[in-house]
């Protein structure tokens, strides 16, 4: 499912038009950006919830001459999927 497909899915499922669902699929996407920007995490019961996890930096090796490189520290988003999503998977 891609996200035109999701907006369908929702426009469908609430009965509302396309563009009112469109507005409120990426309206809910940037409010989930804007609070991990922001350090804190997303909790959504029964959904999961969306965190940022810090990666330290590292060495890494180029495949193509062996050659170390450093990789930089990161901020990376993670997203634990809640129980009764897990159940609904795996019914």
């Amino acid at each position: 499912m891609n996200k035109n497909d999701l907006i369908a899915s929702v426009a469908e499922k609430a009965d509302i038009s396309k563009s009112a669902a469109q507005d409120a699929v990426e309206a809910t996407f940037a409010v989930i950006q804007d609070t991990l920007s922001g350090g804190d995490d997303v909790r959504i019961i029964g959904f999961g919830n969306f965190a940022v996890t810090h990666r330290a930096a590292s060495t890494g090796r180029n495949p193509r001459t062996g050659e170390p490189l450093q990789i930089p520290a990161s901020k990376i988003p993670k997203f634990k999927a809640g129980k009764a999503l897990k159940e609904a998977v795996n019914s």
